[in-house]
C-alpha cells in the first residue's frame, strides 16, 4: 500500500513540475485510480500527504485541488524560499565538489546558449534548464534536508516561475544571473553567492500580482 501511495504522490508531483497540473486544478480521484491502477485508499492517502506538504487543498464539494496562493501567501512563501535558495548557494560555495562544479558549469553554459540562440523563444525549455540549475546548486550544498525543503517550497510556485519566462527579456536576464551566481560559487565567495541567489529568485510585488492574474 505504501508503494502505491508513493506512486500516486510522485505522479502528482511530476504533473505539477511539468505543468500538466496548475494552481487551482482539480485532482480527479477516478482518473488517478485508473492511471495508476490502484484502489481509492492509496489515492486518498496520497492526498493527505500532499495536503500536509501544502501542495494541495481539499475543499468542501470540490475535492482536492492544487495549491493556489493568495497574494499574501505567495509573498510569504517567496520570502522563505529565497532564504532557503540563498542558504543553499552559500553552502555550495563552501562545499561543492569538482564533479558538481563541472555539472553546474554545463548547466549554466546551456542556459547561456539558450538565451543566445533562442532569446525569448521556448520558455518551457528554458524553465527546464532553470530547474536543473537550481537543483544542481541545492545538491552542492551537501545538505539533503535543505534540498527537500527547497523542493517543497519551489513546487508551490513552479507554475509562476514557468509563466515568468514568457515575459520579454526574462530568459536572457536569468541566464546572466545564473552565470553570476555560478562564478561566485566557483570562487568560494559564500556571502555574495547567498545574497545573489536570494535576489535571483525574488519577484517584486507588481510582478507577483501580474503572475497571479495571468494564471487566474
Amino acid at each position: 500500500m505504501a508503494g502505491q501511495t508513493e506512486q500516486v504522490i510522485n505522479g502528482v508531483l511530476e504533473d505539477i513540475e511539468h505543468g500538466r497540473l496548475g494552481p487551482g486544478d482539480v485532482l480527479e480521484e477516478p482518473a488517478l485510480i485508473e492511471r495508476h491502477g490502484v484502489s481509492r485508499t492509496p489515492v486518498r492517502e496520497a492526498f493527505i500527504q500532499l495536503e500536509t506538504l501544502g501542495l494541495i487543498r481539499r475543499l468542501p464539494r470540490k475535492g482536492a485541488v492544487v495549491f493556489k496562493p493568495t497574494l499574501e501567501e505567495f509573498l510569504a512563501i517567496l520570502e522563505v524560499h529565497a532564504r532557503l535558495e540563498g542558504l543553499a548557494a552559500g553552502l555550495a560555495a563552501r562545499r561543492m565538489n569538482p564533479a558538481q562544479a563541472a555539472e553546474l558549469e554545463a548547466v549554466v553554459a546551456a542556459c547561456e546558449a539558450h538565451a543566445r540562440d533562442q532569446g525569448d523563444g521556448d520558455p518551457f525549455g528554458y524553465y527546464r534548464l532553470n530547474l536543473k540549475f537550481h537543483e544542481t546548486v541545492a545538491l552542492g550544498s551537501g545538505n539533503p534536508y535543505l534540498v527537500e525543503m527547497i523542493k517543497t517550497h519551489a513546487r508551490k510556485l513552479l507554475a509562476y516561475y514557468r509563466a515568468r519566462y514568457s515575459y520579454p527579456g526574462s530568459i536572457p536576464a536569468s541566464a546572466r544571473e545564473h552565470r553570476q551566481i555560478a562564478t561566485l560559487i566557483f570562487e568560494r565567495r559564500r556571502e555574495e553567492a547567498e545574497t545573489a541567489m536570494a535576489r535571483h529568485v525574488q519577484f517584486d510585488q507588481v510582478t507577483v500580482m501580474d503572475l497571479l492574474a495571468a494564471l487566474g
